[in-house]
């Protein structure tokens, strides 16, 4: 309370139509995107070079399709925390339809799993071992964890393109976004498990149908290799987000929610890529 008094008061508002413009725009940039890369797999230009010819002539396309799914990811997260619309009467209901469209959809992030274990993460930000989203631990540490953290630790760049699919669906660490198991969903209700299994058959649906329309190699190319890029910016964008040279951890008997919020970290991205993500 004491710090929201010090700040502004246009600080916490919320425009709706605003909000939607942006989600309208970035939707948009994904499937226009998405589309002209397609368009491109399609073209007897494209089927007539060699692999490496295709790969380099699709990769900047792939790039900026990923890009724009990334910011399309960030208009899902502001859903989750419920600031698309404010609307008392219609908030709870456009801030769904937005992360399902958003996240669910164009990013295949089931979003009612998703929005649970971060707002689960915010909670516990920076606790040392009740933080979600970030397995932390201590470096003088290291070597009492399983052999398996350990090794994955020397190797995890091979593992990057793969990082945001692991999260979800093997549930490491914070328990399953598809499969729902894990310490995410413990104390959570069943009408909340069937919330989230809505939001895994949109994220199900819509892959299973670009898959059976496109084919298992133009699926690959036109959206799940974007889907890696868009993986790199989340990925990249959390971890600076919460690694600094003077970040604290904190423990149960130190942990305050507002000393583990004020740990995350502002970063300057350029100007470019700050207004469009």
């Amino acid at each position: 309370g004491t710090i929201m008094k010090m700040l502004p008061k246009d600080t916490f508002q919320v425009d709706t139509a605003t909000s939607l413009m942006y989600a309208g725009l970035d939707v948009a940039a994904v499937v226009g995107s998405m589309s002209f890369l397609y368009a491109v797999v399609q073209s007897d230009f494209y089927n007539g070079l060699p692999i490496a010819g295709q790969a380099l002539t699709v990769a900047p396309l792939q790039i900026l399709t990923g890009f724009a799914m990334w910011c399309t990811w960030c208009i899902g997260h502001d859903a989750g925390h419920g600031t698309v619309s404010k609307s008392t009467k219609f908030g709870k209901g456009i801030n769904r339809l937005v992360g399902e469209i958003t996240h669910s959809m164009i990013c295949l992030t089931p979003f009612v799993p998703w929005a649970l274990s971060h707002k689960k993460h915010h909670l516990n930000h920076n606790h040392l071992e009740k933080d979600f989203s970030h397995q932390w631990y201590i470096r003088e540490e290291a070597g009492d964890l399983h052999p398996l953290i350990q090794a994955s630790y020397y190797i995890r760049m091979v593992f990057f393109p793969f990082l945001y699919f692991i999260y979800l669906f093997t549930g490491i660490p914070d328990g399953g976004h598809v499969l729902f198991y894990g310490r995410m969903w413990e104390g959570e209700s069943m009408k909340d498990k069937l919330d989230g299994a809505l939001s895994v058959a949109v994220s199900v649906a819509t892959a299973g149908t670009l898959w059976h329309n496109m084919g298992t190699s133009d699926f690959a190319v036109v959206c799940m290799a974007p889907w890696t890029v868009m993986g790199f910016w989340l990925f990249m964008v959390t971890y600076l987000q919460h690694h600094s040279d003077d970040g604290k951890l904190y423990t149960d008997d130190t942990f305050t929610f507002e000393k583990g919020a004020f740990e995350t970290v502002d970063r300057d991205y350029g100007e470019l890529v700050n207004k469009l993500s």
